[in-house]
């Protein structure tokens, strides 16, 4: 009967005990994704190229025939280097013709010098009279006047014979000749464009949607296309207030905080817009999980091998991906797989094929 009695009583130990002491949850394998936080908002990327910062458009001062031109497009030219000559044929001729006049009118002053100093000493000496004193020194006052006039005239020829002659006033590179050897031009018509080569800048086109609302810390990244290791950053320097009517876009001249030796002028570039946000995450999809009406997702502590729930803010959707922010840092592990089977503090086993 004692004996019974112990192996009832050892019975219900073993029932308590078995009760007590559930077997262990299951070691889940997981897929998992490592977080990298983007606290960078591209804005599009635009083509353009490197321009002068200063051009000037040039013409001659008088009007002719173009002769001959000196230099093409694209070269090099120096301070005072010619660059253009017209037919100096009719400013020559008119040369002439003023050094002609003023010759005459040369000996005519010095004719009345001679008549005024001949009155004088008559008159000096008691025998000539005041009024023939008076005409010669009225002669000498406008021949006088008459001889200051054909110098100047000869002057002006003069300055009119070198206009024909088209010199840079700076060192430069031509980048446009808007006129032909052979074609006759009128005073001031543009004729050629030189554009200084010390400072230059990025030129490019932004959409007017954009251009009207960029961000004070935007960021513009410029790089080569045929050599996009080369690159530099810039800042905004000028946008032109009012959009080009056919292509809705404003243009943008960008300072370059240094000039690569490889931006040239003419050198086509790419240029990143950008601007600083608060840090977000993208994720895909699948990663999400609703719980009373929450939104969380699961991290994995890799040093305990266990996954714990992490509520996010949701700030886009689309099928395949989500953006979030808050709650994840940079270089914590997402799972990817099986969100919807796991618990808090689970014990997980880590795919070592995960993506990472």
């Amino acid at each position: 009967m004692k004996r019974l009695s112990l192996m009832v009583f050892s019975g219900v130990m073993l029932c308590a005990c078995s009760k007590e002491a559930p077997p262990p949850e299951p070691v889940r394998p997981v897929l998992y994704m490592e977080v990298k936080p983007q606290a960078i908002e591209n804005l599009g990327r635009f083509a353009g190229n490197i321009a002068a910062r200063y051009e000037s458009t040039l013409g001659f001062r008088v009007s002719g025939r173009i002769a001959s031109r000196s230099v093409d497009v694209g070269s090099e030219v120096e301070k005072g280097q010619l660059l253009a000559t017209l037919d100096p044929t009719d400013l020559q001729n008119q040369l002439r013709s003023s050094q002609g006049d003023l010759a005459r009118v040369e000996a005519q002053y010095i004719n009345a010098q001679a008549n005024a100093r001949r009155q004088q000493e008559l008159f000096d000496r008691g025998v000539g009279a005041q009024a023939a004193l008076d005409v010669a020194v009225t002669d000498l006052k406008t021949s006088q006047s008459s001889f200051n006039q054909a110098k100047a005239a000869v002057q002006q020829a003069q300055d009119q014979l070198s206009y024909s002659e088209l010199r840079t006033d700076h060192a430069a590179v031509v980048t446009e000749w808007k006129v032909e050897a052979g074609q006759v031009v009128s005073a001031g018509q543009q004729v050629v464009t030189l554009a200084r080569p010390d400072i230059k800048e990025a030129v490019i086109d932004l959409p007017a949607p954009l251009a009207e609302q960029l961000p004070q810390d935007v960021v513009f990244k410029v790089a080569s296309q045929l050599e996009p290791e080369i690159n530099t950053t810039a800042t905004l320097r000028e946008l032109e207030p009012q959009a080009e009517a056919s292509t809705r876009t404003r243009r943008a001249r960008l300072t370059l905080a240094d000039t690569p030796a490889a931006f040239r002028l003419g050198t086509a570039i790419s240029v990143t817009v950008s601007s600083a946000i608060e840090p977000r995450i993208e994720l895909p999809a699948n990663v999400l999980q609703e719980v009373d009406g929450k939104t969380q997702v699961w991290i994995v502590d890799m040093q305990n091998q266990t996954v714990s729930p992490r509520p996010v803010k949701v700030l886009s959707r689309d099928d395949d991906t989500i953006t979030v922010s808050g709650g994840i840092k940079g270089g914590e592990r997402v799972v990817t797989a099986g969100v919807n089977s796991l618990k808090p503090g689970q014990k997980v086993k880590v795919d070592k094929d995960s993506p990472r």
